[in-house]
C-alpha cells in the first residue's frame, strides 16, 4: 500500500472508533432523522403502459422466479434458500453457521468463516435481489401476494439490522447494492396502495435510507480497494439521493456521489472501454452499476457529465465486442455473479441483460449481439424515455477484435468458414492497482469456444473465502491454458485478494484483420524471478479457412527449467487421449461435433478430472459451484532451443 493509503486506513480506523458510540441495537427506540422532510414522496415511477412492452416469455419467467422465492426454492450462489419466503438474514446454509446479529459491525471479522460462515451467502440474500424480483412480479401481475411478502421482508430486515449492528454493516459494497434494490422495489410497487406506507411513511425505512447514505459517506473504498466496490458504493448513494430526496442532506449526498462515481468510473476503465480489473464479470457488473445509477440521476434532473455517458457507452460497446457468437462474454479473472439490478429470471445471462439494457438506453451498434428479450431492458428503456440515445459518431463501426490497453485480443473465424471458432488471448496487465485483487495468474492464456461451447476453458473462480486451497488453485497459472515453469505461478499469491508480484506482458505483433489468418505474438516476464530466469513467449494463430488454431510456446532463457503446459477442456467436452493426440467430442444443438488436439510430443501427457489432492480437473460454472472437467497436463523440461506447438483442428 502507498503511504497515502496507509494514512487513509489509519484515519478510517479512528473514524470507526468514534462512530462506535452511534451503534443502534435492535428494538432500540429511534425517531426519524432530524433533517427528514415532511411530505416525503416518490416521484419517479415507471411510465404508464411500460409493462405492456415486456415480452410475454420474459414476464412468465420472472413470475416463475418470484414463485420460487415464495416456495423456498430460491437459489443463491449455488445454494437453495429454503427460507427465502421468510429469511433468516444471518444464516449461512453452506456451513450452518449464523453470523453475528447484535455485535458492533466494526468488531466483526467477516473474512473469518468461523465467525460469519460463508459471508457471501449471508450477504447475498441481503442484497435484496429476490425482493426486486417479487416487486417486479407484482408490477407485472398486480398480485398483492408478491407486494405483501416484499413488505414483510423489508420490515423484517430493517428491524433486524439497525445502524452499525451485525454483519450487514461490514462492507460498503453491500450497503450500496441494497440502496439500488430499495429504489427499484419502491418504483415497481408504485401502484400498490400500501407502497408509500412501506417507504416514505415508515420510520424504519426513513432511518435505514439515511443510515445507508451516512455509512457510505463516512466509509468508502479507497486506494487498492477502489475497484468495483467503490463503484457500487457511489452508484447506491447516487440512486438513493436522487430517488429518495427526503432529507436536508440529499443534495449534498447526490453531488458527492456523482463526483465519486464519475472519477472512479474513469479510474476503473481503460480508454478502450474495458474494465481495468481484468475480470470479465466485473466489467459487466461495473457497467450495469454505472448505467443504472446514471439513469437515476438523469431522471431526477441532475445528469452526469457527457464524458461519463460516453464512457458508459464505451464500456457497453467493449462488452459487446468481446462476446462470442452466442453472446457469452469471456471468463477472465474473478467473478461472483454481481448484479446491479435483478428484475428477470436470474438464469438469463447477466451480461446479455446488461447489453440489452444498454441498447435500450444509449442504443446499440449493428454488430452487437442480438439483444436478449427481458424485463430489464424494458424498464430501463421506459425510464430513459429515449432521452439518452448516443450518436454513432465516435463509436466503432465494426466489431473490435483488439483492445491494446487492456491486452485483450479476440480471434474469430469468418462466417463463411462455418460455425464460429472464438478465441480470447490474454496479453494484458495482471490486474488493477497494487493488489490486482481480482486478476488471475493467466498471462498469455487462451480461452477457446466453438459456437459458444467451451473447448479450451478458463475454469472460473468458484470461491473467495473459507476454502484457501480452492481459491489458490482457481486463480493459479496451472488452472489456466498457459505455461507454468518450475512449479511456480507467474505471479506470487500474497493472500486471497493480493498478488505480491505482477508479470509484465508485451505484445510483439498482432494481426486481426478480415483475412483468413489472424495472429498475435506476445511474451511475459513473470518467470524472470526464478532461479533460472526465463521469459515465456507465445504465438497464437487462427486459420479460419483451415479451421485450425495453433499455439506455439517458446522460452527465452539461459538454462533448463521444469515445464508444465495445461489445456483445460470445458465440462461438456469428452476426450480420448492417445499419446500426444487428444480427440474431442461434444454436442451443440443436438449435433455431434468433434475436433483433434495435437499436443507437443516432447512433453508427457496425462488427463486429470475432478482431483482434490492435488487439485486438478475442475470448472466453475458459477460462484460457489464446481464440476469436474478434464485437464490435459503436459510435463517435461525446456530450454531456449526447444519449443512446443499445439494445434486444435476442427472436424465440424
Amino acid at each position: 500500500m502507498s503511504p497515502a493509503e496507509v494514512g487513509w486506513r489509519i484515519a478510517d480506523q479512528a473514524r470507526r472508533r468514534a462512530w462506535a458510540r452511534r451503534q443502534v441495537l435492535p428494538d432500540a427506540p429511534a425517531g426519524v432523522p432530524a433533517d427528514a422532510r415532511a411530505g416525503r414522496t416518490f416521484t419517479s415511477p415507471l411510465p404508464a403502459g411500460a409493462r405492456d412492452a415486456v415480452p410475454p416469455a420474459a414476464a412468465r419467467a420472472l413470475v416463475e422466479s418470484a414463485d420460487r422465492v415464495l416456495q423456498g426454492r430460491w437459489t443463491v450462489l449455488g445454494a437453495v434458500r429454503a427460507d427465502s419466503a421468510r429469511p433468516d438474514w444471518f444464516a449461512d446454509p453452506i456451513t450452518g453457521r449464523r453470523a453475528p446479529d447484535r455485535q458492533l459491525s466494526f468488531r466483526i471479522n467477516h473474512r473469518d468463516e468461523a465467525v460469519t460462515g460463508n459471508v457471501k451467502q449471508v450477504w447475498e440474500m441481503s442484497r435484496h435481489h429476490h425482493l426486486t424480483v417479487l416487486a417486479a412480479a407484482y408490477w407485472l401481475t398486480g398480485d398483492e401476494r408478491y407486494a405483501e411478502v416484499t413488505a414483510e421482508q423489508l420490515r423484517s430486515w430493517w428491524r433486524a439490522n439497525p445502524f452499525l449492528t451485525g454483519v450487514h454493516w461490514t462492507s460498503g459494497i453491500e450497503v450500496g447494492i441494497r440502496l439500488l434494490s430499495w429504489v427499484w422495489v419502491r418504483r415497481l410497487l408504485a401502484d400498490w396502495p400500501k407502497a408509500a406506507d412501506l417507504f416514505e411513511g415508515d420510520p424504519d425505512a426513513v432511518r435505514q435510507v439515511a443510515w445507508h447514505q451516512e455509512y457510505l459517506s463516512g466509509f468508502r473504498s479507497r486506494g487498492s480497494s477502489a475497484n468495483n466496490h467503490v463503484i457500487a458504493e457511489a452508484a447506491g448513494r447516487l440512486a438513493a439521493a436522487c430517488a429518495f430526496d427526503w432529507y436536508g442532506r440529499s443534495a449534498g449526498w447526490r453531488r458527492a456521489a456523482s463526483a465519486l462515481l464519475e472519477a472512479e468510473l474513469a479510474a476503473n476503465t481503460f480508454p478502450g472501454g474495458l474494465n481495468r480489473e481484468q475480470a470479465s464479470e466485473y466489467h459487466f457488473f461495473v457497467t450495469d452499476l454505472a448505467l443504472v445509477a446514471a439513469l437515476e440521476a438523469d431522471v431526477a434532473g441532475h445528469p452526469l457529465s457527457p464524458s461519463t455517458w460516453r464512457r458508459i457507452t464505451a464500456t457497453l460497446d467493449a462488452g459487446a465486442a468481446v462476446t462470442d457468437a452466442t453472446g457469452r462474454p469471456p471468463r477472465q479473472g474473478d467473478g461472483d455473479e454481481g448484479r446491479a439490478l435483478v428484475v428477470d429470471d436470474p438464469h438469463v445471462e447477466p451480461a446479455a441483460l446488461t447489453l440489452a439494457g444498454g441498447a435500450a438506453v444509449v442504443g446499440d451498434r449493428p454488430w452487437w449481439p442480438r439483444p436478449v428479450a427481458g424485463v430489464q431492458p424494458v424498464v430501463l428503456g421506459a425510464l430513459a424515455g429515449g432521452r439518452r440515445r448516443e450518436p454513432a459518431a465516435g463509436r466503432p463501426a465494426s466489431q473490435p477484435r483488439r483492445f491494446a490497453d487492456a491486452g485483450c485480443v479476440i480471434l474469430r473465424s469468418r462466417p463463411e468458414d462455418g460455425p464460429q471458432l472464438w478465441c480470447r488471448v490474454d496479453v494484458g496487465p495482471h490486474g488493477f492497482g497494487a493488489m490486482a485483487a481480482h486478476g488471475h495468474a493467466d498471462a498469455l492464456s487462451v480461452e477457446v469456444r466453438h459456437t459458444g461451447v467451451d473447448l479450451l476453458a478458463d475454469p472460473g473462480t468458484y470461491c473467495y473465502h473459507g476454502e484457501p486451497q480452492w481459491r489458490s488453485w482457481f486463480r493459479s497459472t496451472a488452472a489456466h491454458n498457459t505455461l507454468q515453469l518450475d512449479g511456480r505461478d507467474q505471479a506470487e499469491q500474497g493472500g486471497p485478494f493480493l498478488w505480491t508480484t505482477h508479470p509484465v506482458t508485451t505484445t510483439l505483433s498482432c494481426e486481426t484483420g478480415d483475412g483468413p489468418l489472424q495472429r498475435v505474438v506476445a511474451e511475459h516476464d513473470g518467470y524472470r524471478r526464478l532461479p533460472v530466469p526465463a521469459v515465456h513467449r507465445r504465438e497464437v494463430t487462427l486459420d479460419s479457412a483451415a479451421r485450425t488454431l495453433t499455439v506455439s510456446d517458446a522460452l527465452v532463457t539461459d538454462g533448463r527449467v521444469p515445464v508444465l503446459l495445461s489445456w483445460h477442456l470445458g465440462p461438456d467436452v469428452e476426450v480420448e487421449l492417445e499419446g500426444s493426440t487428444a480427440r474431442l467430442r461434444w454436442t451443440t444443438d443436438g449435433a455431434d461435433r468433434h475436433a483433434e488436439l495435437a499436443l507437443p510430443q516432447a512433453l508427457s501427457w496425462t488427463p486429470h478430472r475432478g482431483l482434490t489432492s492435488p487439485v486438478r480437473g475442475w470448472y466453475s460454472p458459477g460462484f460457489g459451484r464446481r464440476v469436474p472437467a478434464t485437464s490435459l497436463v503436459g510435463t517435461g523440461t525446456g530450454t531456449a532451443d526447444e519449443g512446443w506447438v499445439t494445434v486444435l483442428s476442427l472436424g465440424c
